[in-house]
């Protein structure tokens, strides 16, 4: 019961105690008249949570529209010894019915208490009604603070979960009504299982969710919905410092989570992500993405239930990959006559482990280091345990077929081998299937598509696999088209320019494993090469690298000799200076207006060329296709090689010298001749390339010219001890190739690498690029940041040379 009083006002509008009058007290009898209490009660605050009917004004400022709600709120009151009083009653004193019959109190209220809890509940977020302009409680309303006008339920779930056991344990009494329009739910568990997929072989549906009462609610439409919106939710949660995110389970109820474990579920289902209309809700998992099961049950907390009993342990075999040092130790496959290295019988290992499991491979070692003969030991150990029941396909580029013949011949002899290439390869055909071994090319396989795809093989095999680099090419379609059991490619470049070459690899390789080409651009590509995104390289780099195997001759080639690399810049001057200068400024403004027409990607073509007639200035006048070189009768860099050649011969030096540009080869080569120094020269039109490795190895020569492009992979020479790039690419992986032909095992003495570029040129800007695109590639392969190039770094190739 209220006794109703005076009210007057404090400084917070809260209404304040007027003491009470003797008269007022002396008209009581003693029996029946109330004892009025010298001192007041330290009040309890009271938080009723209600259903609330609001008027919302949505009308202009001319006119009132409103437009009725119904949201959580808040009811606040204050008891007494047991009497409860409303925040917004104007009474000042409290009839506070005693234990003992007929004996109650009057107590004077605690509007200083009250307005200190008011007070502190406004500081935890709640909005007090009244204050609000364009929102009127309905008529009957009971409430007096939303906890948000909103109904945001990201607001409502941290208010709930977070702010009332804070009130709770400050001594507030906290009441629900069953009305109430937002029920947070404390007792729930997580679940989490994962089986095959149905009718789709390879994948498997993961189920996530919480278990409440024991009713289960799914929880990946969420998460998935999250993942469509870019975490744009959880970010704003980050920066609002909110503790939990509202996860609805039915009706009113909500879950409420931390925003926290919220990503870290997420960063594993963004690598996992594919929808599957088939999949009814589920998250389909490739079978061959090892680690991602145990980094869901580290991230969420939860054990995630098999409905496959080997999948676990076959995750555990793909993520350890066959490398760890008690697998490295299987005898040496039989009719192998080779010793293999302790790392090549490691590479070994790890091949059998994936081909056990039906997975594919890119063995990527650095040059040198054997994967030839991995491989072969490869085919052998299948032969041995009877799997080789279909031929096993190597395709390779033309250049290279005469070397797998020989180094098959060599450590396999035991092996059937059927070379499909050349005017004379149909006789061949019959061959082809009782063949242990099929040799073709690139080329031949094209041509020949209608042949090899009506053939099933065991093991497809791509050497120098960056060849199928881009996706669209008629290569990379044709080995796509191929029926093969087993996939292996051999690079030691699986990443030349861009990830996009990547995706294209494994696209051939495990199809699905990268997802399609838009979401493998925005998922990884774009994340990583233009915006630097560490998490997203991470998160690619674990994806594939249970199927990649990148050893550097530096880690395992310990008996290999030092390799130096040297940069010899050259200055220009006079005729020739001028003629960089005015082909500079020509280029510099004709690729400004074509990017500016086109835009910058599709302005490739433009830029190359533009940079390659400053690329021939800088090797010799001569190269460049316009009048104004005709005049120009030096070149400092031919001048300069002609000058180191001699002196390197005399210290008894055998030298590779390679360039881009067969034109240029053509040049060193008069210039050498005219100085009575005895050489060779492979190029594309070389028609037998081994007779002229045999000839260097065999000392008939102690100078070797050697296009780039046709000398810069499949070639042992490693009795030379001297390597000069005459014009330096972008592409590092070319240079390191060619570097490579003397640089392997078998290589007894020191190596010294020279790149000639002019001083201040597009060359010296160039070996800068070269080591930013070698960053891409060790971004995936090692763990070190990507760079990406910009139209500024076009800016800065095609710049002045440094003034004098």
């Amino acid at each position: 019961m209220l006794i109703t009083g005076q009210r007057s006002t404090d400084a917070h509008n809260r209404p304040s105690m007027l003491p009470a009058t003797g008269a007022e007290h002396s008209t009581c009898e003693e029996a029946t008249c109330p004892r009025r209490s010298v001192a007041t009660l330290q009040p309890t605050p009271c938080l009723e949570l209600v259903s609330e009917a609001l008027l919302l004004d949505e009308g202009s400022s001319f006119s009132s529209e409103y437009r009725e709600i119904r949201t959580a709120a808040l009811r606040l009151s204050f008891d007494y010894d047991g009497t409860r009083v409303e925040a917004e009653d104007p009474t000042v004193e409290v009839y506070v019915t005693s234990a003992l019959p007929g004996r109650a109190s009057v107590i004077a209220r605690n509007f200083s208490a009250e307005a200190r809890a008011r007070r502190h509940l406004e500081s935890l977020g709640p909005l007090e009604i009244d204050a609000l302009a364009d929102c009127i409680p309905a008529p009957g309303h009971e409430a007096n603070y939303l906890v948000d006008l909103e109904g945001d339920p990201d607001v409502l779930c941290h208010f709930s979960a977070h702010i009332l056991p804070q009130l709770r344990s400050s001594g507030w009494k906290i009441e629900q009504r069953e009305d109430y329009p937002f029920d947070v739910v404390s007792d729930a568990t997580w679940y989490s299982s994962i089986s095959p997929a149905p009718d789709q072989p390879n994948w498997f549906e993961l189920e996530l969710g919480v278990d409440v009462g024991g009713k289960r609610v799914d929880l990946l439409p969420l998460l998935l919905e999250l993942l469509q919106e870019e975490n744009a939710r959880l970010d704003s949660l980050t920066r609002r410092n909110r503790p939990y995110m509202a996860v609805q389970i039915g009706g009113n109820r909500h879950l409420a989570v931390p925003p926290e474990r919220v990503q870290a579920a997420l960063r594993v289902l963004q690598d996992l992500y594919e929808i599957d209309e088939n999949s009814k809700g589920g998250l389909k998992i490739p079978d061959l993405a090892p680690g991602h099961l145990e980094e869901l049950e580290l991230q969420l907390g939860v054990q995630i239930r098999d409905g496959c009993p080997d999948l676990r342990e076959r995750f555990a075999a793909l993520a350890s990959g066959g490398r760890r040092s008690g697998q490295a130790k299987s005898e040496t496959p039989l009719g192998l006559r080779a010793t293999l290295r302790p790392y090549q019988q490691q590479g070994l290992c790890w091949l059998q482990n994936l081909a056990r499991h039906g997975a594919g491979a890119v063995l990527a070692d650095d040059m040198g280091l054997g994967k030839t003969l991995q491989t072969i030991a490869h085919i052998c150990a299948e032969k041995q345990h009877h799997h080789l029941d279909a031929p096993a396909l190597v395709v390779a580029p033309t250049s290279l077929v005469g070397n797998w013949q020989r180094e098959l011949s060599k450590f396999a002899p035991h092996l059937e081998v059927v070379v499909m290439h050349g005017a004379r390869r149909h006789i061949l055909r019959p061959l082809v299937q009782r063949a242990d071994v099929v040799i073709t090319t690139y080329g031949t396989l094209h041509r020949d598509l209608d042949f090899f795809v009506e053939r099933s093989f065991h093991l497809l095999i791509l050497d120098e696999a960056q060849m199928i680099k881009n996706a669209r090419s008629q290569s990379h379609r044709a080995v796509e088209a191929l029926n093969a059991e087993l996939r292996l490619c051999l690079t030691g470049t699986p990443i030349e320019n861009n990830l996009e070459e990547l995706r294209a690899l494994f696209g051939f390789l495990m199809p699905g494993l990268l997802g399609n080409a838009s979401d493998f651009r925005t998922r990884f590509r774009l994340p990583i090469e233009r915006l630097g995104n560490r998490e997203r390289l991470d998160s690619l780099r674990r994806r594939i690298g249970p199927f990649i195997l990148r050893r550097m001759k530096h880690e395992v080639a310990t008996d290999l000799p030092p390799k130096t690399q040297m940069v010899r810049a050259v200055e220009i001057e006079g005729e020739q200076r001028d003629l960089y200068e005015g082909i500079r400024l020509a280029a510099h403004a004709a690729v400004r207006t074509i990017v500016k027409k086109k835009g910058f990607a599709a302005s490739t073509v433009d830029i190359l060329g533009a940079l390659m007639k400053l690329r021939q200035v800088c090797c010799d006048p001569r190269l460049v296709p316009v009048d104004s070189a005709r005049d120009v009768r030096r070149s400092a860099k031919f001048d300069e090689l002609m000058e180191m050649v001699p002196a390197m011969l005399e210290q008894g030096r055998r030298i590779l010298i390679f360039s881009q540009f067969t034109s240029m080869l053509a040049l060193i080569s008069e210039g050498l001749r005219q100085r009575g120094i005895d050489h060779l020269t492979l190029t594309g039109n070389t028609t037998d390339r081994q007779k002229k490795v045999d000839d260097f190895e065999s000392k008939r020569a102690d100078v070797f010219l050697i296009s780039l492009k046709a000398g810069g992979t499949g070639l042992n020479l490693t009795s030379a001890d001297t390597v000069i790039h005459y014009d330096p690419w972008w592409n590092p992986a070319a240079q390191s190739q060619a570097t490579d032909r003397a640089y392997r095992i078998g290589q007894k003495r020191p190596v010294f690498v020279y790149n000639l570029i002019i001083a201040g040129s597009v060359e010296e800007r160039m070996l800068e690029l070269q080591r930013r695109k070698q960053d891409l590639a060790d971004g995936i392969l090692a763990g070190e940041s990507v760079a990406p190039l910009t139209q500024s770094e076009v800016d800065n190739l095609l710049e002045p040379l440094d003034p004098d």
